[in-house]
């Protein structure tokens, strides 16, 4: 039993908690109900239930992983730009964020969705040691093919591969000493 204080009061019976809790003009609440003695608190049931709230949505708000970038990509994308997009993506997943990769058909493009398939399922074998797409990609209507990639485990995955450290440069050519004459 815990008191408005959050002082523990010891274990008592049904009865007495009720009947303290009724003179103290306050709810008895069961916060612990799987614990032996299950835990009990005098409080106010309409503020706890506001802190529980408060409390609730902070923590979600520290949660990265309910945050989505979402990336777009053509099926005839450049090597390169696939690459830039990767690199991207990876940067979403080593911050705890899910990404969306999203492929839009234009044209003549809708005749060939396998190049598009292609590309996605491409993109999501890279991304493979980051993330892992929640289900395989799937058309959206006629023009768009999405998927949505969620990070692993920061114990499953590799360290971001481009940190914030710089490499110590080493001395231009012009900066070392100059060589030492032979001797004849």
């Amino acid at each position: 039993m815990i008191d408005e204080t959050k002082q523990q009061l010891g274990v008592m019976s049904l009865d007495e908690a009720l009947r303290l809790s009724r003179v103290k003009g306050l709810d008895l609440v069961e916060v612990a109900a799987t614990a032996t003695p299950p835990v009990c608190r005098i409080v106010d049931y309409g503020k706890f239930l506001y802190e529980e709230s408060k409390r609730a949505k902070e923590s979600q708000a520290k949660q990265a992983a309910n945050k989505m970038k979402e990336l777009q990509i053509s099926a005839a994308i450049d090597p390169h730009d696939l690459g830039v997009k990767l690199n991207h993506a990876i940067e979403f997943l080593c911050d705890d964020m899910k990404v969306r990769v999203k492929l839009r058909f234009r044209g003549r493009q809708r005749a060939h969705k396998e190049i598009g398939f292609e590309v996605v399922n491409k993109f999501v074998r890279e991304l493979a040691a980051y993330g892992q797409a929640d289900a395989p990609p799937k058309m959206l209507g006629d023009r768009d093919l999405n998927v949505v990639i969620s990070p692993l485990p920061r114990s499953k995955r590799p360290v971001r591969p481009r940190s914030n450290e710089e490499p110590p440069e080493e001395p231009t050519p012009s900066a070392k000493a100059p060589p030492e004459p032979e001797d004849e």
